[in-house]
C-alpha cells in the first residue's frame, strides 16, 4: 500500500506540474499550439499527416500505460500477488506476449502511418509534373540571390533591419530579423520548381507556412516546390547553421495574383535595365561615395563591420588595409592580381571573402570599392567608374 500511495503522489506531481505548464502557456496571447496556418498543398499535406500521427500515437499512449497501470495495481506484492518464476521465452504464451505487440506494431508502421507518409513524401519530390515556372534560389553567406531563368531577373535580398535594432540602440520593429530589402515575388496559384543551390557552405531555405525546407549544397542543384494558395506575405530563415550570421538570413515571399506578378515583373526588368545603363555613364565621386555606404551597408558590413575595423582573424580590417589603399590598376588599365579590385571581384580562395562579380552590378562594384577607398580613415582620393569595372569583367 506504502508503494501505491508513493506511486499516485508521483502520478499527481507530473500532472499538477504539467497542468502548471499549459496554463502559464495559455496566459500569452501569441502562442501557438499547432503549425502555422498552411498555404501550399505540402503544407496541408504535413498538418494532416501530422494530426493522424498524434491520434495514433496517443492512442497508442493511452493503452499501453493504461495496461502498465492496471497491472501495477492489480498485481502488486501487497495484495499478494507473487513474481513469476521463469526465465527467458519458455512457452507458447510468453511468445505471443512478444509476437501480438510486434505484429500490432508492424501495421501501425506501415499501414496506418507508412501509407500516408508515402503518398506525402512522393508528392513532395513530384517538381516536375506541371510546374509553370522555376525560381532559382542560391545561398551565401549571409543573403539570398534569387533568380527567374524565364523572365532574365536576378538580384540579391538582404536582410533589412537595422544593425542599431540588432545592438538594442533602436526599439525593434514589428517584423524583427524577418525582412529584406528584395522579397521574392510569386503567382498565386502557379506551381512553382525550385532550385537551391549554394556559393559557400550549406544553407536552408525554409518558410513555415510553405511546408518546405530543403538544404542548399555548393556544389549540388538541389528541388522543392510550391503552389502558394493565399495571397499574403509569408516569413521564414534560413535554418541551418551557416555561420557568423546564421541568424539574420531572412526569406520574404510576397504572394499575388498573377496580373500583380506580370506587373513587378515589367518593373522589376526596368530597375535592372537602369542599373546597367549606369555602367555607361561617369560617376561624380560623391555619387559613388553615396552609393558605396548603401552597398557596403548591405553586403560588407556584416563582416567588416560598420566602422571598417573587421573581426580578426576571419574578417580582417578595412581600415588602413594594404589592400584597400594599395593601388587600383595597372598603369596600363588592367586588373592587378591581389589588388583591391581584384579582390572585390574575384574574392579570396580559402577564405569568406567571396566574389562579388556574379551578384553586384559595375554600378555597385565601383560604389563600393570607391567607399571603401576613402572611409574608415582611408584617404585614398581615387575612384574607380562602372565603365572601368565592366571592361574588367
Amino acid at each position: 500500500m506504502k508503494n501505491l500511495r508513493r506511486f499516485c503522489l508521483r502520478v499527481g506531481f507530473f500532472f499538477s506540474g504539467l497542468l502548471a505548464m499549459v496554463m502559464s502557456s495559455l496566459a500569452r496571447a501569441d502562442y501557438s499550439w499547432n503549425f502555422p496556418t498552411p498555404v501550399t498543398p505540402i503544407a496541408r499535406d504535413t498538418l494532416e499527416i501530422h494530426n493522424h500521427f498524434m491520434i495514433v500515437i496517443t492512442v497508442l499512449f493511452v493503452v499501453v500505460f493504461g495496461i502498465m497501470i492496471y497491472s501495477m495495481i492489480k498485481h502488486r506484492k501487497s495484495v499478494g500477488h507473487q513474481p513469476a518464476k521463469f526465465t527467458g521465452p519458455t512457452g507458447t504464451v510468453q511468445w505471443l506476449w512478444a509476437l501480438v505487440p510486434f505484429a500490432i506494431l508492424l501495421f501501425i508502421d506501415y499501414v496506418l502511418m507508412g501509407i500516408p507518409a508515402y503518398h506525402a513524401v512522393i508528392d513532395m519530390e513530384d517538381t516536375r509534373t506541371k510546374a509553370d515556372m522555376v525560381l532559382k534560389v542560391t545561398g551565401m553567406q549571409w543573403k539570398w540571390q534569387y533568380e527567374y531563368p524565364d523572365s532574365g531577373i536576378k538580384y540579391l535580398s538582404t536582410m533589412s533591419t537595422s544593425r542599431d535594432q540588432i545592438a538594442n540602440k533602436e526599439a525593434k520593429g514589428e517584423h524583427y530579423l524577418l525582412e529584406v530589402d528584395n522579397p521574392v515575388v510569386l503567382p498565386v496559384g502557379k506551381k512553382v520548381r525550385i532550385l537551391l543551390t549554394s556559393t559557400d557552405v550549406i544553407h536552408t531555405w525554409w518558410v513555415p507556412q510553405f511546408g518546405v525546407k530543403r538544404d542548399a549544397i555548393p556544389g549540388f542543384l538541389r528541388e522543392t516546390w510550391v503552389k502558394i494558395e493565399q495571397p499574403g506575405t509569408y516569413r521564414g530563415q534560413c535554418a541551418e547553421l551557416c555561420g557568423k550570421d546564421h541568424g539574420f538570413m531572412p526569406v520574404v515571399v510576397h504572394a499575388v495574383p498573377e496580373s500583380e506578378y506580370l506587373a513587378w515583373v515589367d518593373q522589376k526588368k526596368t530597375q535592372l535595365a537602369a542599373a546597367a545603363a549606369g555602367s555607361g555613364k561617369t560617376w561624380s565621386k560623391d555619387d559613388l561615395m553615396a552609393a558605396g555606404k548603401d552597398v557596403y551597408e548591405k553586403q560588407c558590413a556584416v563582416c567588416h563591420q560598420p566602422e571598417g575595423q573587421g573581426l580578426a582573424p576571419a574578417f580582417p580590417a578595412l581600415a588602413g588595409s594594404k589592400i584597400v589603399t594599395g593601388p587600383l590598376l595597372s598603369a596600363e588599365g588592367k586588373l592587378l592580381k591581389d589588388s583591391h579590385v581584384d579582390r572585390v571581384l574575384n574574392g579570396k580562395e580559402g577564405t569568406a571573402m567571396q566574389a562579388f562579380r556574379e551578384t553586384l552590378t559595375d554600378t555597385e562594384l565601383a560604389a563600393v570599392i570607391t567607399y571603401e577607398r576613402n572611409s574608415f580613415g582611408n584617404k585614398k582620393g581615387d575612384l574607380i567608374q562602372p565603365a572601368q569595372i565592366k571592361s574588367l569583367r
